[in-house]
């Protein structure tokens, strides 16, 4: 029995490689599971259903035949927990569809040529000249799980808090960096009983939470498998994974003032289960990373500043202002998929296709201005920076949607 011979329901949670890797999970999911749990309309613990053969080979052997192939892999070497195939041989294909479908699953890509577009947690494809512009290793985040995107100019991750071992790569660097576990986003990371890859998602898909994710205690009941992440994941059928418009999209979880990031309890990144974001917002999980980026000025980091203008550094999980340029976010007040923003207090129970600044809950978060796995513009951003001029005319999009005064 193959994939195309079978249907089964499994409801997701993804990003895979790409964010949910998932941002992928956003991003951002990272677990060869999704090769066979996708499909159908997604529910509150929605859980794997159908033939376990799906997913899983006893023995990595049928007829003399290795059955590790799924997504034209190889199959010559068995896989953790017994899976048919790794997180990039389900979500990273290479072909010509962002949702691959196999009869009646669905499965999220973070490497595909769709011309249509892409999922919200962006395509490794634009990193490896496969769609866009061309070929740049400074297009996405350069995960050893795909050969020939190392990065030919960095080693450790920008803005690394700067003590003991964490800055210049002294963790998480150019040589280590994975879809998943302890030197990766998905799964949990920096624990002792799930070190990396696929066994970091051990249980995650079979107690998946796909919609709300408010709790975010384990891998599968944060957002995009981001251990410790909240936010409600898009549950519209039409735009599954994806960020569509004012009214189709995710919904991130944010906090209306940044925190300076330490070693104490409720500001560390160390916390029951491994490494995870303190307050559970999608931009101090960049910050496990990028930390000297997010946190308020610290005896040995810099940060962003007080928390007040000036900024040293863009701002991030801090509330849009009910005044001057802000108050007029993308120039009408409805959600921008541009540049979208976070939603402080508690996880939403359903999309919203307005930002309101007066309500002192709508804030600036990472993905307002970056994408997750990779973007065709250099540092994930958005958009071109290049193309952003003051006074310009670019009414509405990039920094102004935010900025909406500086374009005229």
């Amino acid at each position: 029995m193959n994939l195309n011979e079978t249907s089964f329901v499994v409801h997701q949670k993804s990003l895979s490689l790409r964010n949910r890797l998932s941002p992928a999970k956003t991003l951002l999911v990272f677990s060869v599971f999704h090769c066979c749990l996708f499909g159908g309309a997604g529910t509150l613990n929605a859980l794997i259903t159908g033939p376990c053969s799906n997913c899983h080979t006893m023995h990595n052997s049928q007829d003399g035949e290795a059955m590790a192939t799924l997504g034209g892999e190889s199959g010559a070497s068995p896989n953790p927990y017994l899976t048919r195939a790794s997180c990039t041989g389900c979500h990273a294909m290479g072909e010509n569809s962002k949702i691959k479908s196999i009869g009646t699953t669905m499965i999220p890509q973070v490497m595909h040529t769709d011309n249509t577009g892409d999922l919200a947690g962006g395509n490794f494809a634009y990193m490896l000249g496969m769609k866009g512009s061309g070929a740049s290793d400074a297009k996405g985040h350069n995960v050893i799980d795909f050969a020939g995107e190392d990065d030919g100019q960095l080693y450790g991750p920008p803005g690394g808090i700067v003590q003991f071992f964490h800055n210049d790569g002294g963790t998480v660097n150019d040589t280590n960096l994975t879809c998943a576990g302890t030197n990766g986003c998905h799964g949990y990371r920096y624990n002792g009983a799930s070190p990396s890859g696929i066994t970091a998602l051990g249980g995650a898909h079979h107690a998946n939470v796909d919609g709300k994710c408010d709790v975010a205690d384990t891998p599968a009941n944060s957002y995009r498998f981001l251990f410790s992440v909240r936010g409600l994941e898009n549950q519209n059928p039409t735009g599954k994974w994806q960020n569509v418009s004012a009214s189709n999209h995710n919904e991130y979880y944010g906090q209306a003032m940044p925190k300076k990031l330490g070693c104490a309890d409720g500001i560390s990144c160390h916390i029951v289960g491994g490494v995870g974001p303190p307050n559970h917002t999608i931009s101090e999980f960049c910050a496990t990373c990028h930390g000297n980026f997010h946190t308020l000025t610290t005896t040995s980091s810099s940060g962003i500043g007080t928390g007040t203008k000036p900024f040293i550094r863009h701002p991030t999980d801090l509330a849009l202002p009910n005044s001057g340029e802000y108050a007029d976010y993308n120039g009408d007040n409805s959600y921008s998929i541009e540049a979208p923003i976070a939603r402080a207090g508690v996880v939403p129970d359903a999309v919203s296709a307005s930002v309101d600044p007066a309500s002192g809950t709508d804030v600036v978060m990472c993905l307002s201005c970056h994408g997750v796995h990779a973007t065709d513009y250099d540092d994930l951003l958005r958009w071109d920076y290049s193309e952003m001029v003051a006074a310009g005319g670019a009414s509405n999009s990039g920094c102004f949607v935010c900025h909406t005064t500086k374009d005229e």
